[in-house]
C-alpha cells in the first residue's frame, strides 16, 4: 500500500483509497465505472440526501435501533454536509448505473467517516459508525434517492417561480406602458387588424402567469414520497416507529408538507411525477421561445425590418460588420428552450423504461430535470433584466405601418359586406391609396361615420370598452 492510501474492501474486492478521503471504496469504484458526464451530483441533491440521512437517524433513535451517541454524530455530519462542507468528497458522476446506489453510498460513506471521526475513529476504519449498518439503517437507495430527487425539485422550483414572477411583473409593466401604442396585428406574418403593443405584452404576461399556475399544481406531486418503502415498497427491515415517523421528521427538517405515499409499491416503481414536472417546464420553455421569436421579429432591422420595438443593446453583434447589434438575449432563451425540450424527451424515455418493481434510470432523469430547472431559471432572469425591462416602442414606426396597411378594411365588413371590403383592400394596394380615401371618394358609408368606423384605436377595444353606438348604420350604395 502506498503511504498516502488506505485499503478498503467491499463485496467486489479491495481498493486503495486516498487516506485523507471521506468517501470510501464504493464511491471510488463508482467514479471509475461511470466517467460519463464529468458532472458530479447536483449540490442541492447532495444537501437533500444529507437531510434524509439526518431524518433517518432521528427516526431510528426514536425506534430504539440507533444509540443516542451514534445519532448525534450522524446528525452533526449531515448538518455539515447540508451547509456545504465536504463537497469535493462527492465524486460519483451524475449519470450512473445502479438506480442511484452509488450516489446513496457516496453520502453514506462521507457521513460515516465524518461521524466516526467525531467519535475518535480514523477515516476508512468505520470503528464506531458504519455506512450501511448505521447511516443507511432502515433505508434503501430505492426510497432515499427518489425522495431526495423530489426535495431537490421543490428547492429548485423556488428560484424559478421567483424569476417567473419578476418576468410576469415586467411584462405587465410594459403592457401598461405601451397601452396607447397602436400597431398592426399580424397573422401568418401578414397584416391583420390593429391592436395595441400593450395588448401584445399583456398576452405574454398571461402566458407566463399560466405557466406559474401549472408549476404550482404539478409541484404538489413532489410532496408525496416513498421514504420508508425501502427496496420495493414492502418496507422490509423497517421498524414500525421508524415507518410512521420518518416522513413527518423529514417534513419538519425541510419545511415541506411531505406525506408518505398511499401506495408505496407504486411510488417506488413509477416516476411519472418527474415526467409531469418536466412536461410543464417544456411548455413554459416553448412559450418563452415563442415570445423570444416575436421579440426578434418586432425588433428586426433596425432600418430594413419591422423595427416596431427596440431591444436593449447588450454587446457587439459581429466581428466583421461594424455597428451590428443582435438580439442575443432572446436568442439564448430559445437555445435554453431547445435544450429543455431535449431533456424532456430523455426524461420521458427513462420514465417509460422502468421494469417491474423499480425504475433504474432515475439518475439521468434527475440530471436532465435539475438542468432544466436551473437553466430555465437563468434564462428567465436574463430575459427580464437584460431585455424586457429595457424594451422601447418606436411609436412613429408603429403608426406608419398601421396607416399604410389595408387591414383596417376588415372594420368595413359589417357595413358594406366582406366581398366589397375585400375589393376595397385590393384596390388600395393596386392604386397605392388608403382605405379611407377610397371609402370617402366612393361614398360607401356616410362621411360622418368614416372616422368612427376606421378609427384604429376603436378597433383595438373590446365591445364593452367602445362607445354606446356600436350598431352598423346600414349599407349604402355608391
Amino acid at each position: 500500500m502506498k503511504k498516502e492510501n488506505r485499503i478498503e474492501s467491499d463485496s467486489i474486492g479491495c481498493m486503495e483509497v486516498p487516506v485523507s478521503a471521506y468517501y470510501g471504496v464504493q464511491s471510488l469504484r463508482a467514479k471509475q465505472n461511470f466517467p460519463v458526464t464529468g458532472t458530479s451530483l447536483h449540490p442541492v441533491f447532495i444537501t437533500n440526501l444529507a437531510r434524509i440521512k439526518k431524518a433517518a437517524a432521528a427516526a431510528n433513535l426514536e425506534s430504539g435501533t440507533l444509540p443516542a451517541d451514534k445519532a448525534a454524530v450522524i446528525t452533526t455530519a449531515c448538518d455539515e454536509i447540508a451547509s456545504g462542507k465536504f463537497r469535493g468528497e462527492f465524486i460519483v458522476d451524475a449519470v450512473q448505473g445502479g438506480a442511484g446506489t452509488s450516489a446513496n453510498m457516496n453520502v453514506n460513506e462521507v457521513v460515516a467517516n465524518r461521524a466516526d471521526e467525531l467519535l475518535g475513529g480514523k477515516r476508512g476504519c468505520y470503528r464506531f459508525i458504519h455506512p450501511n449498518d448505521d447511516v443507511n439503517k432502515s433505508q434503501s437507495t430505492n426510497d432515499v434517492v427518489p425522495t431526495a430527487g423530489k426535495l431537490t425539485v421543490l428547492d429548485l422550483l423556488v428560484p424559478l417561480d421567483h424569476e417567473l414572477t419578476r418576468l410576469e411583473q415586467a411584462l405587465s409593466a410594459k403592457s401598461a406602458e405601451f397601452s396607447d401604442v397602436v400597431k398592426m396585428g399580424r397573422t401568418q406574418l401578414q397584416d391583420a387588424v390593429p391592436m395595441t403593443l400593450g395588448q401584445s405584452f399583456s398576452a405574454y404576461c398571461s402566458m407566463i402567469r399560466r405557466s406559474r399556475v401549472q408549476l404550482q399544481k404539478v409541484k404538489k406531486e413532489m410532496y408525496s414520497v416513498n421514504l420508508g418503502a425501502t427496496a420495493i415498497g414492502s418496507a422490509i427491515n423497517v421498524p414500525a416507529v421508524y415507518f410512521t415517523r420518518i416522513v413527518p421528521i423529514l417534513a419538519a427538517i425541510t419545511g415541506y408538507p411531505l406525506e408518505q405515499a398511499d401506495d408505496l409499491f407504486d411510488a417506488t416503481q413509477n416516476i411519472d411525477c418527474f415526467a409531469s414536472v418536466s412536461s410543464v417546464l417544456k411548455v413554459c420553455a416553448l412559450n418563452l421561445s415563442k415570445m423570444s421569436n416575436d421579440l426578434r421579429l418586432l425588433s428586426s432591422g433596425p432600418r430594413d425590418g419591422l423595427g416596431e420595438i427596440h431591444l436593449p443593446a447588450k454587446q457587439n453583434g459581429s466581428s466583421i460588420m461594424p455597428g451590428k447589434v443582435n438580439p442575443v438575449i432572446p436568442e439564448v432563451v430559445s437555445q435554453v428552450a431547445f435544450s429543455i425540450i431535449g431533456n424532456d424527451a430523455a426524461i420521458c424515455m427513462a420514465a417509460e423504461a422502468g421494469q417491474l418493481e423499480l425504475n433504474a434510470f432515475e439518475p439521468v432523469v434527475f440530471y436532465k430535470l435539475f438542468e432544466s430547472l436551473t437553466t430555465l431559471t437563468g434564462a428567465v432572469r436574463t430575459l427580464t433584466d437584460n431585455c424586457i425591462v429595457g424594451i422601447a416602442a418606436d411609436r412613429d414606426h408603429c403608426r406608419k405601418f398601421m396607416e399604410q396597411s389595408v387591414g383596417i378594411a376588415t372594420a368595413l365588413c359589417p357595413y358594406i359586406g366582406y366581398k366589397k371590403s375585400a375589393e376595397i383592400a385590393k384596390q388600395a394596394l393596386a392604386e397605392n391609396k388608403s382605405v379611407r380615401e377610397i371609402v370617402v371618394n366612393e361614398r360607401l358609408v356616410r362621411e360622418s361615420q368614416v372616422d368612427r368606423i376606421l378609427d384604429p384605436v376603436r378597433m383595438t377595444e373590446l365591445p364593452d370598452q367602445r362607445g354606446s353606438s356600436t350598431k352598423p348604420a346600414g349599407r349604402q350604395s355608391a
